[in-house]
């Protein structure tokens, strides 16, 4: 025996709901190697024991066959993800944290920072699910390679869609490609509750839920029906998209929603030609905001050519380019964030009593177009967001 066949015999060990190998993943560590004897050490990001039996076993009988005769599989895994201590109204209870996605306008990469840091969670041994919450420009299908498959129904609730590695949910598949919702405000905060109460989540370590644009109904109905464990504001260099991104995170402090932190999308620009990187829009401008907010940048993402291909052709980053720059500050933005859900937890978690609704059903609290709603706020009520 070789330490190449056992690498040879190791690449054919599937790590656990993913079409990539514990050798291409980087989780194979040690290994010695004496006469037929063989000891390997697996490194893997799951905490998961089922996973990790998995492993061990498809290891052995590789190495078996590879010819080894004394083998030793180590197995080294995390510890199990911390329960959530969060309590108030929870419609999702078999979902242990909650991440809100949120950002103040459109078009700075709010989705795509959703898909690649849900992945980078899964690749980092959470079980994780994918909500696309923008009803009205659901992307998510496209971008997780999904655009085509339609979700099966087991009575009365559905199915959510999986692929690489977690579970997905959107709007866009359950609608035809191409037709417009013409949603009031009640149907959209329906189409939320419903979101959560009528999919059959697994029990989720944490429920990554990309929003709409903006501070809305969507918003708000979310944090009624859910302890959002923590938000993420996502954002782009540019003095348009701050002043934006500063309501999103004033949304969150209002909520009571914790801050993960911000992504600093389009920071920089890296050429495919020389690797060479260009602060084409500017970068590191969302640090004074960050300190206005007492939270930090956890990632500053340059534009490179792969998120958008990845984007466009269904293959996030993170997963089919794990070792792009992009990549990496995506992991380490999941790392942060997973970090900062820890601490939460272990503090006592989040309540959202007080921002239960106190107007009547369907009537938006926050809103500024009823009177009811003017009341509550003007009484300190309503969304308890005042």
């Amino acid at each position: 025996m070789t330490e190449e066949n056992v690498k040879s015999a190791l690449s054919k060990v599937m790590y656990p709901g993913f079409t990539k190998d514990i050798v291409t993943f980087g989780f194979v560590k040690d290994i010695v190697v004496n006469g037929d004897d063989v000891s390997v050490t697996v490194d893997i990001t799951s905490s998961a024991p089922e996973v990790a039996q998995q492993i061990k076993d498809e290891a052995t009988a590789e190495l078996m066959r590879e010819g080894a005769e004394n083998i030793t599989v180590n197995v080294k895994a995390p510890v199990m993800p911390r329960e959530s201590s969060s309590h108030g109204k929870n419609i999702a209870p078999q979902v242990k944290n909650f991440l809100m996605v949120s950002s103040g306008k459109g078009g700075v990469g709010k989705s795509t920072t959703s898909v690649n840091i849900a992945i980078a969670l899964a690749q980092q041994g959470k079980k994780v699910g994918l909500l696309d919450a923008d009803i009205y420009g659901p992307n998510i299908p496209r971008m997780m390679g999904i655009a085509d498959v339609k979700p099966e129904v087991n009575g009365n609730k559905v199915l959510p869609i999986k692929a690489y590695g977690i579970e997905i949910m959107s709007m866009g598949s359950l609608m035809e490609q191409g037709q417009s919702l013409i949603w009031r405000g009640a149907m959209i905060m329906k189409a939320i509750e419903q979101f959560l109460r009528d999919i059959l989540w697994s029990e989720l370590d944490v429920l990554v839920i990309d929003m709409p644009p903006g501070t809305g109904d969507a918003q708000l109905t979310l944090a009624q029906s859910v302890p959002v464990t923590a938000g993420l504001t996502v954002t782009t260099p540019q003095g348009v998209s701050l002043d934006d991104s500063r309501r999103s995170l004033d949304m969150f402090k209002k909520l009571n929603i914790p801050i993960a932190g911000i992504v600093e999308n389009m920071s920089g620009f890296i050429a495919p030609d020389t690797g060479v990187e260009y602060d084409i829009f500017g970068k590191g401008t969302s640090e004074p905001m960050a300190k206005e907010f007492d939270t930090k940048v956890i990632a500053e993402v340059p534009i490179e050519p792969a998120i958008r291909t990845g984007g466009d052709d269904g293959k996030p980053i993170t997963f089919v380019a794990p070792t792009s720059e992009s990549a990496k500050r995506y992991m380490q933005a999941a790392e942060s964030i997973w970090a900062t859900i820890e601490e939460i937890n272990a503090n006592g978690g989040v309540d959202n009593q007080s921002v239960q609704p106190t107007t009547p059903p369907g009537v938006s609290a926050c809103s500024t177009g009823g009177s009811s709603a003017g009341s509550a706020q003007s009484s300190g009520g309503g969304c308890g967001c005042s």
